[in-house]
């Protein structure tokens, strides 16, 4: 199968689309290995490559570039917002905050402006949460509602299952705890 299936595949196979994150897992760490995050640790780099890699796999169209050069765009279009989320103060509320990753199977809006209006909610609501949760448990969190299960997440970001269930609940048991409050 060609990578172009491939990622037509991953989109209902489990499998195939671990095989396609770990093929696609060394251009990740290359393109995360060229730049340097500022207060953070280089496999968060690559944390944000493999969620541009997850999102090149679910808004792939074939017809267009071929997979890999839409991957290596996606991926390092991830890398560079979290770079330049985490530089000075115009990002200090960002800091934590990864790029939106769009549900798949979701019914499309009535309305352009309905989707102006959801991107925004969710944009807001993600800003807001991630003050209060640690980069992992962000990350996991956000995955999490896109639909992912836990072992899908511990594939896409190479962390151990017990750690990203681990982060899901402490991110619910915070987020839980800042509701009852308000």
């Amino acid at each position: 199968m060609t990578d172009e299936e491939l990622v037509i595949a991953a989109r209902g196979d489990k499998n195939a689309q671990e095989y396609i994150l770990n093929k696609y897992k060394s251009l990740v760490k290359a393109i995360a290995a060229r730049f340097f995050l500022h207060g953070g640790e280089p496999e968060d780099l690559v944390q944000e490559g493999m969620v541009g890699l997850y999102s090149a796999v679910n808004t792939f169209e074939a017809g267009g570039a071929n997979f890999s050069s839409y991957a290596y765009a996606c991926i390092r279009n991830a890398v560079l917002d979290a770079v330049k989320k985490s530089r000075g103060d115009k990002y200090s509320a960002l800091n934590n905050f990864v790029p939106i990753i769009e549900i798949s199977g979701e019914t499309s809006p009535s309305s352009p402006e309905d989707e102006l209006i959801r991107r925004e909610n969710r944009r807001e609501f993600l800003q807001k949460i991630s003050k209060y949760l640690s980069s992992l448990e962000f990350k996991v969190l956000v995955m999490n509602l896109d639909g992912m299960s836990a072992g899908e997440i511990a594939a896409a970001l190479d962390k151990p299952h017990k750690s990203v269930s681990n982060a899901l609940s402490r991110a619910k048991s915070k987020l839980e705890k800042i509701y009852r409050e308000v």
